[in-house]
């Protein structure tokens, strides 16, 4: 593990954000931000490292909207990842990267420099990136490189745009030769991780169609395209028909998450895999095709991985 940079998170406090009643600096930071413990934020406290409007906060100051809070995070030790990326397409406008399994595309979850992001803006300092993937997933990514190309663009992937095409390693036998999956995605309970996406007929709509291109013993390996962008969609998706990611720590057949974790869901494991790109340039107006070539074991053909031990 290595020593990051250090971050500094900061926030404008609104009314909405203070509620109804007074509150302290400390009572606002503990209540809501609860992924840190009650004495997380007073040893923050005590070592000088939050600061209202400029000046080292003791947490027993009393609140204002407009105020600007800032919690200057000291360098946190990073987990080992992949730390490169490949690159499928360059101009004046955008870039496309290929992101390697593992890596994460943003920081979140406790990366901040071993990320897809911190690693593009080493060389392209202006990229903004257009979308996510998962860690788990590998693949083209798309990075605007100024303010039209982000906006064309941007309204390109609203309008349903841009092409995307996955491939997927999947458990099971296959009944269809292609799957119309419309099952609608939001949020849902787990007793574990708080509220977490999956199959909820009560969330948004969404579409997939799964095309199978290979069926092995105890596998299949699908081509997907998306026609919508919800959360985690293929994995949850595909285990909603009952084919689950082989390897995939949360969603189980049905599109639901596990009750019961085999690992924490951010961990790899799963073949998923974003091969193609397509879409409208924000500048020539030329339909653009990219491609990523595929990791062996989603290849058709390809070697299945080895059955877990564990």
């Amino acid at each position: 593990m290595q020593l990051n940079d250090g971050y500094s998170y900061r926030e404008v406090l609104t009314t909405h954000k203070l509620g109804p009643s007074p509150q302290t600096v400390f009572s606002y930071l503990s209540g809501r931000y609860r992924h840190s413990a009650e004495s997380d934020w007073q040893a923050r406290l005590g070592a000088g490292e939050v600061l209202l409007s400029g000046r080292t906060a003791s947490g027993l100051e009393e609140l204002k909207p407009g105020q600007e809070l800032i919690w200057n995070r000291p360098p946190w030790p990073e987990h080992d990842v992949p730390l490169h990326f490949g690159l499928a397409h360059q101009d004046g406008s955008l870039l496309a990267v290929i992101k390697p399994s593992g890596l994460p595309t943003l920081p979140g979850g406790g990366f901040l420099n071993h990320t897809l992001l911190h690693l593009v803006r080493r060389q392209f300092p202006e990229a903004s990136p257009l979308h996510r993937l998962g860690r788990g997933t590998s693949g083209l990514v798309l990075f605007a490189r100024n303010r039209k190309a982000a906006s064309e663009l941007s309204r390109e992937w609203r309008e349903h745009g841009v092409q995307k095409t996955y491939l997927a390693l999947a458990s099971g036998q296959a009944t269809w030769q292609q799957y119309d999956v419309r099952a609608a995605i939001g949020p849902v309970p787990h007793p574990r991780l708080g509220m977490v996406f999956a199959a909820n007929p009560e969330g948004k709509p969404s579409r997939s169609t799964a095309t199978v291109l290979e069926q092995r013993p105890d596998s299949v390996l699908f081509s997907v395209d998306i026609l919508t962008g919800r959360p985690h969609q293929i994995r949850i998706h595909l285990a909603f028909i009952g084919h689950p990611l082989i390897g995939d720590p949360l969603y189980a057949p049905g599109g639901l998450p596990r009750l019961e974790l085999p690992g924490l869901p951010g961990d790899g494991g799963y073949l998923l895999h974003a091969a193609q790109l397509s879409f409208i340039h924000p500048v020539s107006g030329e339909r653009i095709y990219l491609q990523a070539p595929a990791p062996t074991q989603l290849q058709p053909g390809g070697r299945a991985p080895e059955p877990s031990s564990g």
